[in-house]
């Protein structure tokens, strides 16, 4: 059995494929022994990477675009979550919510682990015809410390990941106005991403890690949520099981979890959003990050399927 060991910058819902791969025995079934470690701070995914200690980070795509060509090359080969696993929770009821009102608002985002939010809260504001900067930010701080302000009356709207969101409504701290793990569209939030250029064994030992991950990803696209709601409850003690399994289900219907492969459509708009947040200088060509051949042969998504079944009715 060999190992595979993953630096993670969290544990969180949207890598359930993964713990599920895990739990299932397709990690095993491909000859790998997968492990994961969550270092703190988030960064030090890269000492363990380039130590050796890690065969892969699990985090944002973000990293890699910003080091390309200033240092450490880092190669991402297949995603977990296709899209942002956030919410944005405001004082008022959903029906009051509008893009164009928010230029003079508040908004707080955690950035204490990382860049993510901050970088895809501004994309959908210029989505949405709303210059950033006429938006005031209180970032660079812990989620759970500006959930705790929030409540306390600070800022007009907060940021966080869903299931917090979630439980912060369900305790009376304000309403889901934007869920945009929902309505937020298709980015490559979640990638597994390694140092250097691959060699062909470290190819042959990615193509069966991204095996497996598929596996665990048609298995939960398979089923309700309600039926493995233990093991939901086991791998996220800090959450309701109840809220767990209906989250999981909204994930399921929308999107978050399709197929390893990083969709160039999705990429391109997150290369965008990186760019106009100064990472990049401009955004990064999909073949001048992305090591697409892990997952080369992968069969098609669901929505892929329907879409060829739609074409090949129409010829009919």
């Amino acid at each position: 059995m060999q190992n595979f060991h993953i630096s993670a910058t969290g544990h969180s819902l949207n890598y359930l494929p993964e713990y599920v791969a895990d739990w299932q025995g397709f990690f095993a079934d491909e000859g790998l022994s997968v492990s994961v470690t969550v270092p703190s701070p988030w960064d030090n995914v890269l000492k363990e990477l380039g130590s050796g200690k890690a065969d892969a980070v699990l985090g944002g795509i973000w990293v890699p675009s910003m080091h390309l060509g200033r240092g450490t090359r880092y190669t991402p080969f297949a995603q977990v979550a296709a899209r942002a696993p956030l919410a944005i929770v405001g004082r008022e009821p959903a029906s009051a919510f509008d893009w164009s009102a928010m230029p003079g608002k508040v908004v707080s985002m955690k950035g204490s682990n990382g860049a993510s939010v901050g970088l895809f809260t501004k994309l959908l504001l210029r989505e949405h015809g709303v210059d950033p900067a006429s938006v005031g930010f209180v970032q660079d701080l812990d989620g759970a410390l500006l959930s705790k302000l929030f409540v306390g009356g600070m800022g007009d709207y907060l940021v966080i990941d869903y299931p917090s969101a979630l439980a912060l409504v369900e305790s009376g701290g304000g309403y889901i106005v934007a869920p945009l793990a929902t309505m937020g569209g298709d980015v490559p939030w979640s990638v597994y991403y390694s140092e250097g250029e691959t060699d062909l064994d470290r190819l042959a030992t990615q193509k069966r890690f991204v095996r497996a991950l598929g596996r665990g990803m048609d298995w939960v696209l398979e089923r309700d949520a309600a039926e493995y709601r233990e093991f939901l409850a086991k791998t996220f003690p800090r959450f309701d099981p109840d809220l767990l399994v209906s989250l999981t289900n909204i994930y399921r219907d929308n999107g978050m979890w399709t197929t390893p492969r990083i969709d160039l459509a999705a990429y391109d708009r997150w290369q965008q959003g990186i760019s106009d947040g100064y990472l990049t200088e401009a955004p990064i060509r999909y073949h001048n990050l992305i090591d697409a051949r892990p997952t080369e042969g992968l069969h098609m998504d669901r929505a892929s399927q329907q879409d060829a079944l739609v074409v090949a009715a129409a010829k009919t």
